[in-house]
């Protein structure tokens, strides 16, 4: 599997070069730029496994979201340049019902098949708990919400302040956890994830590779962008399928290949900082710094979610929260949630 990746980057990274310049299909070249930047990510996503044996598995699983979302942030910010809002909005949607859905899930059910049960520690999972529902039932609903009496303008402002107070909490709750109350809910019963383990890369080789495979995801983001229209009246998909389902696996290809992995090996506190720590850092940081970054592009982005949007990312966060606050899981758990998305799945595809 490496080695197909490897090849991938080796074909994609070029052919997406030559096929922009000489302006090949649109619909083929959606296709070259797709799969590149899931072997770009997959890439990412080994050196970040690397660095999580050097540092620990919350800076390894954070690391992972940060530079998974990274993917993301970068193909948003140029569908935002290209004025593209609405798909920026859903890929935001996707990007959060996707990780704690259809990853969280597939590594509960990976994992659940060959583990009976998997513990991870139950107070992170509560302290995430918390971080969701604040997240994505009080500040994405409060703004639609009161959008219904406001101006456009006064729109603006609510969502630039509402992000504002969004982002300073997620820094909060990174010194939370990682600094003032490091190790203060480790529970007696949690191993060290990567006792005895050598890592395959030294942290500088590891670090090198992430950055390099993120300058490469940038350059095959902004042509994926400008398949998006051409690729979306081909097909009749439309800017809500596109950016909930397509943008969303495809920006998100990183996490969902980890936290597999991570679950499969038994790593469970990684699998489940990499997929619940992901749509956290979407919510509270990618999505507000998305507002605060079109405020400098020709359309401003208010933080207004369609209403089926909204719906699906609150469900999405109850049926994650039901789930995973016990700090157990196994595989019919991780079938549930697999479920659950493929039905939000088809609902977005049908509208």
């Amino acid at each position: 599997m490496r080695r197909l990746f490897f090849i991938m980057i080796v074909i994609g990274v070029p052919v997406s070069v030559v096929g922009s310049l000489l302006h090949w299909s649109d619909v083929l070249m959606f296709g070259v730029y797709c799969f590149t930047i899931i072997a770009l990510a997959a890439y990412m996503g080994r050196a970040t496994e690397n660095i999580a044996i050097h540092t620990g598995p919350r800076i390894g699983g954070l690391l992972n979201a940060t530079f998974g979302n990274a993917v993301e942030l970068i193909i948003s910010i140029f569908a935002l340049k290209a004025g593209l809002i609405g798909i920026v909005l859903a890929s935001l949607t996707g990007s959060v019902i996707g990780n704690l859905l259809l990853v969280a899930g597939l590594s509960f059910f990976v994992g659940g098949l060959k583990y009976k049960r998997q513990k991870f520690n139950f107070f992170d999972a509560r302290h995430n708990s918390g971080l969701l529902v604040f997240s994505i039932i009080v500040a994405f609903i409060f703004p639609e919400v009161f959008s219904m009496r406001l101006t456009e303008q006064e729109t603006l402002t609510l969502s630039v302040w509402i992000s504002i107070i969004l982002i300073i909490l997620y820094i909060a709750a990174l010194l939370f956890k990682l600094v003032t109350h490091r190790g203060v809910y480790r529970q007696k019963t949690d191993e060290p994830e990567h006792e005895g383990e050598e890592a395959e890369w030294g942290k500088i080789k590891a670090i090198v590779v992430l950055v390099l495979a993120t300058i490469a995801v940038g350059f095959v983001s902004e042509r994926l962008v400008s398949t998006f229209e051409t690729v979306g009246e081909t097909f009749g998909w439309t800017e809500l399928f596109i950016g909930v389902i397509i943008v969303a696996i495809v920006g998100n290809a990183a996490e969902h290949a980890t936290a597999i992995i991570m679950a499969y090996k038994n790593k469970m506190n990684i699998a489940v900082e990499i997929a619940i720590g992901s749509s956290i850092q979407v919510a509270m940081f990618v999505a507000p710094l998305l507002v605060l970054i079109s405020l400098f592009m020709p359309i401003s982005m208010p933080l207004i979610f369609t209403l089926p949007e909204l719906v699906s990312m609150v469900l999405a966060v109850i049926l994650t929260v039901a789930i995973q606050n016990d700090g157990d899981t196994n595989w019919f758990e991780g079938l549930t949630m697999i479920a659950a998305y493929l039905i939000m799945s088809v609902g977005f595809y049908l509208l």
